[in-house]
């Protein structure tokens, strides 16, 4: 090999990147101490730019097509060169194409529960506030490859679509928490507000996406979720409501007692054989219950249940029987009990006629 042709191996004529991984934003071509042919061939493909980079400082920025390297296309780098009166021979610059295709499905989410006030939640004339977590996916593309450069870039060779999420997945988070204070929905609520959610996140957003370059393109919330105990206290409301019930008070003696009757011992399995029946269990649940409902005047004071009437014989009077079954009979409409346990204990109640 001459020293002519051992020169020309040294001189780069084409730059171009065929992007494999579909996850890179940056690479940098590795020029590897060639030089760049005066008249070489730069190409970028759709959703590309390539940004020459001298002596620490950005040059020229190119985007798709196939540009010739001349002086006449290359004047930022061109006076950063000082050449005054174009060139001839090979020049040195660090080239980095920037991906600007679309990165989708990115995921988000609240590392922590975010607390937020709901007036759902406020009681005795204290503001209310829940703890909620939320996540989603998001996706967003470099709209400035300037800017990106300068902001995320400095000197990696290399940069990933993950390297940066930690950051941008830290202030959507942040934008989140701020979208879901300042709207006032309720999180009972909030399903059907995903998407001003998601709009307020955007909006708020922008700006600090735009000082790196950046656009985000879409964000969505998937989903927000409460502390588990809360989610619990709604469903058991929810059960009461379903079930037509008024008193949870009543509605817990109930089940506690019908749970105890199940069991074959127990002190409440032998009042129950002893006849006092789910019905006095019905009862104590609604004397607990009116413990606890205002009496005239704004106080609350307990209530003590009425005197047993007298028992004639074996059996009860009429007026204890007729409530027992009725007490009976909303059970098992209420589903606490089954139908072999209500037939069972019809058949006890008026074997005391």
């Amino acid at each position: 090999m001459g020293v002519m042709n051992f020169i020309r191996s040294q001189l780069i004529e084409i730059i171009e990147w065929l992007d494999e991984s579909n996850q890179t934003l940056v690479w940098r071509f590795p020029d590897e101490d060639h030089e760049i042919k005066n008249g070489a061939q730069l190409i970028c493909r759709p959703s590309q730019a390539a940004v020459f980079v001298r002596e620490g400082q950005i040059a020229d920025v190119f985007g798709p097509g196939l540009h010739d390297l001349t002086t006449s296309n290359l004047p930022v780098l061109t006076k950063i060169a000082n050449w005054r009166h174009g060139f001839d021979s090979p020049f040195k610059a660090e080239v980095y194409f920037i991906n600007l295709k679309r990165y989708i499905d990115q995921r988000w989410g609240t590392s922590s529960p975010v607390l937020i006030r709901d007036p759902n939640f406020a009681r005795a004339g204290r503001p209310g506030a829940v703890r909620l977590r939320a996540y989603g996916t998001y996706s967003f593309r470099i709209v400035d490859p300037a800017a990106f450069f300068v902001e995320i870039v400095s000197t990696r060779g290399l940069l990933e679509a993950e390297d940066i999420d930690p950051y941008l997945r830290s202030r959507l988070v942040s934008a989140f928490s701020a979208a879901a204070g300042k709207s006032e929905v309720s999180v009972l609520d909030m399903a059907a507000h995903y998407g001003v959610l998601a709009e307020a996140v955007s909006d708020g957003i922008d700006q600090a996406f735009g000082k790196m370059g950046l656009l985000l393109t879409s964000f969505i919330v998937e989903n927000v979720s409460l502390p588990p105990e809360v989610s619990k206290a709604i469903d058991s409301a929810a059960a009461l409501a379903a079930h037509g019930v008024e008193d949870s008070l009543a509605w817990e003696g109930a089940q506690a007692l019908r749970d105890a009757a199940r069991n074959p011992s127990g002190t409440v399995a032998s009042m129950m054989n002893a006849g006092l029946g789910l019905g006095a269990g019905v009862g104590i649940g609604q004397a607990m219950g009116g413990m606890f409902t205002p009496q005239r005047g704004g106080a609350a004071r307990a209530s003590a249940p009425g005197p047993t009437p007298p028992r004639t014989g074996a059996g009860s009077s009429a007026s204890e029987l007729t409530a027992k079954l009725t007490a009976l009979k909303s059970a098992f409409e209420a589903e606490l009990i089954t139908s072999e346990e209500y037939a069972a204990k019809k058949r006890d109640l008026l074997a005391m006629l």
